[in-house]
């Protein structure tokens, strides 16, 4: 799995860019399932790649990432359950 180990955390970098961007065009909105979603990929990818080149900095940086993109799935999920 280490040969794919770059290409992931290149796709986890490229998500959370393309996913940034998109919420700064416009066309997501901060508290959408795609925005948090697709957020937590990202980071699963960037964490997934730190496991084969270790960096104690960036792998703390995507544990707080993925934990923050969850929490917010957790509240999308909340809002729709309490929709009449």
């Amino acid at each position: 799995m280490k040969e794919i180990s770059n290409e992931v955390g290149i796709i986890g970098v490229i998500l959370i860019l393309v996913i940034y961007f998109l919420l700064q065009w416009g066309k997501v909105r901060p508290k959408s399932f795609m925005y948090s979603f697709v957020n937590l990929l990202g980071g699963i990818g960037i964490l997934y790649s730190l496991f084969f080149a270790w960096n104690l900095s960036a792998f703390v940086m995507e544990i707080a990432w993925i934990v923050i993109s969850f929490y917010g799935l957790v509240c999308y999920f909340v809002r729709k359950w309490r929709q009449p």
